[in-house]
């Protein structure tokens, strides 16, 4: 454990990527290394270790610790969209035998009010998990017509009492500008029919929808999980691509939003013969990491095998 820093679901995603020695491994979203260090003290020397993140601190955080961990594994770092990782000329030629993607947050961006993705210590309304995206939080919530906030976070926040939400943000961004996550989240709050007896906090679904919108997040899992089949259906039709024959791809969801298409796409791919799921239903944590981590409560882990390989 990294400075408080627990991985979800971490033996799950081991006994399902089943990784080996000399597999070459792709984390997606490497966060502060702890599934790629557990993983690359599985491929050992032989094995490659690709780690990907948008926020180039933790990138930084995360190879230093593989590095250290395991010295002799090959380690490479990239920065950017997990979606853009399998077109980067940078890894042409390489076919990946476990892929995982951790959808959540690093445990350090949560607990850092500066970066705006908690209600629960007041911040700046920001939200990037890409610290120099181009759309804050605080610029959709001052700046969307009241109708498009509406659908917004009824889309991407399952709110259902969307439009009285956005129609309260408009009115009192008449006053003046929302700029910290402690103000807006009162707003919502009042604005939610019975919040305060929810066993949810009130303003937990809105600030779901700004932290996809303002990232992109589900637009990305879409990319990704076409190139999963893409990959998948390069493995079974022999061509390269990349994803190995035989190779296991693991993704962490952490709503609904995110697990619905995982799930239609994994039972797409297997009814397309591209491979098979190796989770019929999502893989939850127990009692005991769902005590010690509060992010696991809410963490559903899915994988697929592609075709081949034996």
């Amino acid at each position: 454990m990294m400075g408080g820093h627990m991985p979800v679901l971490l033996d799950e995603v081991l006994e399902l990527l089943g990784p080996g020695a000399g597999d070459r491994y792709a984390d997606l979203t490497a966060g502060l290394g702890g599934h790629a260090s557990a993983v690359a003290g599985r491929v050992g020397r032989d094995g490659l270790v690709v780690l990907n993140d948008l926020d180039g601190g933790n990138l930084e955080r995360a190879s230093a610790r593989v590095s250290a961990e395991h010295t002799g594994v090959e380690v490479r770092s990239r920065r950017g969209s997990f979606a853009e990782l399998p077109f980067d000329p940078a890894f042409e030629g390489v076919s990946f035998d476990c892929v995982l993607a951790d959808l959540g947050f690093a445990s350090n961006q949560v607990d850092d009010p500066g970066r705006g993705l908690s209600f629960r210590e007041d911040g700046p309304l920001d939200m990037r998990l890409d610290p120099e995206g181009p759309v804050t939080a605080a610029e959709l919530v001052n700046e969307t017509p009241e109708a498009e906030l509406a659908d917004l976070i009824y889309r991407y926040g399952e709110e259902r009492a969307s439009r009285r939400v956005a129609s309260a943000i408009v009115r009192r961004r008449r006053e003046r500008r929302f700029e910290r996550t402690q103000d807006l989240a009162d707003v919502v709050r009042k604005a939610v029919p019975g919040a305060g007896r929810q066993r949810i906090d009130g303003a937990t679904r809105t600030f779901q929808a700004l932290r996809i919108a303002v990232n992109g997040e589900l637009e990305m899992l879409e990319s990704l999980l076409l190139s999963v089949e893409t990959g998948a259906r390069a493995a079974a039709e022999g061509r390269p691509g990349w994803l190995a024959p035989g190779a296991r791809v693991a993704l962490i969801s952490f709503h609904s939003l995110e697990d619905r298409p995982i799930k239609r796409a994994f039972q797409a791919m297997e009814q397309a013969g591209l491979g098979e799921r190796l989770t019929r239903k999502p893989v939850v944590a127990g009692v005991a990491e769902s005590e010690a981590n509060r992010r696991a409560r809410s963490a559903k882990l899915r994988g697929f095998r592609v075709i081949g390989g034996g």
